[in-house]
């Protein structure tokens, strides 16, 4: 939406009001007795009170009805949405699936809540330890209702469509090529403007933070100032019909009714907000001379463990860059991992598999499942000429990768009917180049 405005800084404190209602932040307190313009003080907490201030996160927001006003939450249809991690048998194979159905319009009204379906995940919420990966599909957007996860973060992928999110800190306009996250319990609405479809990482029990970039240095990858938040906006809107607020609470969506928008906050202050970044706008930094760099150098954003260097789960992208290693077999290495990795494509063609793989597609390769390049790839790339190339132009390809070994749900291998069982084929092709008498080159 034109005319849209940020705060920018990567977990900054930040401040903002409308400009509708100046002086509506108090001044040098939090929750004075009356606040300005007769407004209602809440905290919003990300973490406990008593984190140290590097990982403390909360926000002070100055509504005109506090949250708390609605009537009692009851049970909701979760449509494929789930947390039932135990659905089917567990399947180690390499998983890849075509692109993800999006109903249409004219046939269906499916917005951003309803057009949820899970596709893997691990863990529990009830413990705030595990992960989900979730499509949206939908082609309508939100009419008097809002939705806020209780159980952790979205890390929402637009892959079709852009998507107008409005939230209690204000809109957000995301396009494909650009990212957002909102964070636990931030109430949001989704506006779509055409069949719309993407990606969601969805973490329990920690918050996104900046990779730490050792010997890199100061700056590189993603640099903070290029994440923008969103302004202070707001509406008085009394809505007499009932405005539904959804809640995902322990793996299960309920909803209750309340007469007013829930995105009436003037004014609000903290380091506690929803954010957006543009992936054109990371700093890629590649191998310059030979062999590879392991991809956790294009790692975006990271929810870590309590182990050190392990993430529950991190954010990494293929964005478009220069190849030019010397003497080295270029597109990724034939890899078993103790991670899963979850891949999906915003546009173009990965490098590894330029077939089958396609925009709005997934593939996963689960904890110690081998994948690499497919028969085609190697044997392009075994003889090609190594000079200097562009490679991913016009392609964004990223990967969810976890230390759970997650488990696909029955919406995943079965439902939604986009499994492509012929996967596996593309490494049949693959053959012995072993020669017993090769000798070192002379030269």
């Amino acid at each position: 939406m034109a005319g849209l405005k940020y705060l920018s800084g990567f977990g900054n404190e930040l401040a903002s009001e409308d400009p509708r209602c100046p002086g509506s932040l108090p001044e040098g307190q939090n929750n004075p007795q009356v606040c300005p313009y007769g407004l209602y003080a809440e905290q919003l907490s990300g973490s406990a009170f008593t984190c140290p201030r590097p990982t403390n996160k909360r926000s002070w927001l100055y509504r005109i009805i506090p949250s708390v006003k609605h009537k009692p939450f009851t049970k909701a249809s979760c449509g494929d949405l789930t947390e039932n991690w135990n659905e089917v048998e567990p399947d180690p194979n390499q998983l890849r699936w075509l692109p993800f159905a999006i109903p249409k319009s004219t046939e269906k009204k499916v917005d951003f809540v309803a057009g949820l379906h899970t596709v893997c995940g691990a863990g529990d919420a009830k413990s705030r330890n595990g992960i989900g990966i979730h499509v949206y599909t939908c082609n309508t957007s939100m009419v008097d209702s809002c939705f806020n996860n209780s159980d952790g973060d979205f890390l929402i992928v637009p892959q079709q469509g852009e998507i107008l999110i409005t939230t209690e800190f204000g809109k957000m306009m995301v396009e494909p090529n650009e990212i957002c996250v909102i964070q636990q319990g931030m109430r949001f609405s989704v506006d779509v403007f055409g069949e719309t479809r993407g990606y969601i990482l969805e973490v329990y029990g920690a918050h996104f933070e900046l990779p730490d970039l050792g010997p890199i240095g100061a700056n590189g990858l993603a640099n903070p100032r290029d994440f923008l938040c969103p302004v202070a906006w707001y509406e008085d809107r009394k809505v007499s019909t009932g405005y539904t607020v959804i809640n995902k609470y322990q793996g299960k969506l309920f909803a209750c009714q309340q007469d007013f928008s829930p995105f009436n906050v003037v004014a609000w202050h903290g380091n506690y907000t929803p954010y957006k970044y543009n992936l054109k706008n990371f700093m890629v930094i590649n191998c310059v001379a030979f062999d590879h760099a392991d991809p956790s150098i294009f790692t975006v954003l990271t929810a870590k463990s309590t182990r050190p260097g392990v993430a529950i789960a991190d954010f990494v992208i293929f964005p478009p860059r220069w190849g030019v290693a010397d003497h080295t077999f270029r597109p990724p290495y034939y890899h078993r991992n103790c991670m899963s990795e979850f891949m999906g494509l915003i546009k173009g063609h990965y490098e590894a598999k330029e077939e089958g793989f396609q925009p709005g597609g997934a593939s996963l390769h689960s904890i110690m499942t081998p994948h690499g390049p497919d028969a085609d790839c190697f044997e392009k790339n075994s003889t090609a000429e190594l000079s200097p190339e562009r490679v991913a132009e016009g392609t964004m390809a990223f990967m969810f990768e976890s230390s759970f070994s997650m488990a696909v749900t029955k919406w995943g291998l079965q439902t939604c009917q986009k499994l492509d069982k012929s996967y596996y084929q593309c490494w049949e092709p693959l053959r012995s180049h072993f020669n017993p008498n090769w000798k070192p080159s002379t030269q």
